[in-house]
């Protein structure tokens, strides 16, 4: 690793030696972070497959019954069924952080009608494939919640994950080995010092002899 180029000076000694300090302590912190967006992640994928897995079923469920509806009324009859839902569904979206990451809160107000139409001439089919949408459109807020956290932990986890690797094997070694080298030459700048120090010394005593 390339240490900075830097004049081995004290000042600078003590400028290296303080960042460096940062760079492990800001390691260790983000290191923390990466645990507990890891642990975190790893929870809310797995409800996240757990809601897409019901979601898809009961999609799967309600599109067979309402394939069934279509053939045993009609698919005018049907389209003039589907006008009576008029009811709508209003969603409010709460922003909360978690490790710093933006995370929406999504909480829907408003539940679509269970029978928005007369029985009367009406299939079972269609009663199924409507007690399936009703409860597809229940669960797509709490789905979207779950699958915006998913993403967004998931790319806060990789710009982490980046910055970590970063001080780990870039910043921290480049400040411990130009550490090393202000040290030694600081050392080796004493030591010759010290020498010269020495031969003047024994010049002045062997001249005044």
């Amino acid at each position: 690793m390339a240490r900075l180029h830097i004049a081995p000076t004290r000042s600078n000694l003590i400028r290296t030696r303080q960042m460096r300090n940062l760079a492990r302590e800001g390691f260790e912190i983000l290191d923390k972070k990466r645990e507990v967006l890891t642990t975190e992640l790893m929870h809310i994928v797995h409800e996240a497959l757990t809601l897409q897995a019901q979601m898809w079923a009961r999609l799967d469920d309600a599109y067979r019954a309402l394939e069934m509806a279509r053939l045993s009324m009609g698919r005018e009859h049907l389209e003039w069924t589907s006008l009576s839902v008029n009811a709508s569904v209003e969603v409010e979206v709460t922003p909360r952080s978690v490790m710093g990451v933006v995370i929406p809160s999504v909480e829907a107000h408003g539940a679509p009608p269970e029978m928005p139409y007369g029985l009367g001439d009406t299939t079972v089919a269609l009663d199924e494939a409507v007690v399936n949408f009703r409860r597809v459109v229940e669960e797509i807020p709490q789905f979207a919640e779950t699958l915006t956290t998913v993403w967004r932990l998931a790319r806060e986890l990789q710009k982490t994950q980046r910055r970590v690797n970063a001080l780990q094997h870039v910043f921290i070694p480049q400040y411990e080995e130009t550490v090393t080298f202000i040290e030694n030459a600081l050392e080796e700048r004493e030591r010759e010092e010290v020498f010269r120090l020495k031969r003047i010394k024994s010049k002045v005593i062997v001249e005044s002899s």
